[in-house]
């Protein structure tokens, strides 16, 4: 029922960036072409699994190495 202070920062924190990253989101479809925009978005996925396992230590599974590896493939098939 209580949040912290350090909570509460870290929760404005992430929402500024949540509204940043959805701000340059349209920009980039405004500027460039939504087929080539919304598969770089998708890598977001594959980039928070290498810095889980970068910095937080966590471990890699067979099954997230495949999604790593054919979220990565399908990313460079539709931008090509």
């Amino acid at each position: 029922s209580t949040i912290g202070k350090r909570s509460w920062i870290f929760l404005i924190l992430s929402g500024l960036a949540t509204g940043a990253s959805w701000l340059c989101y349209y920009k980039a479809l405004q500027l460039g072409e939504a087929s080539k925009v919304v598969p770089i978005d998708k890598l977001s996925v594959v980039i928070t699994l290498v810095l889980a396992f970068v910095f937080l230590h966590e471990q890699f599974t067979a099954k997230s190495i495949m999604g790593c590896i054919l979220i990565g493939a399908g990313t460079l098939l539709m931008v090509i």
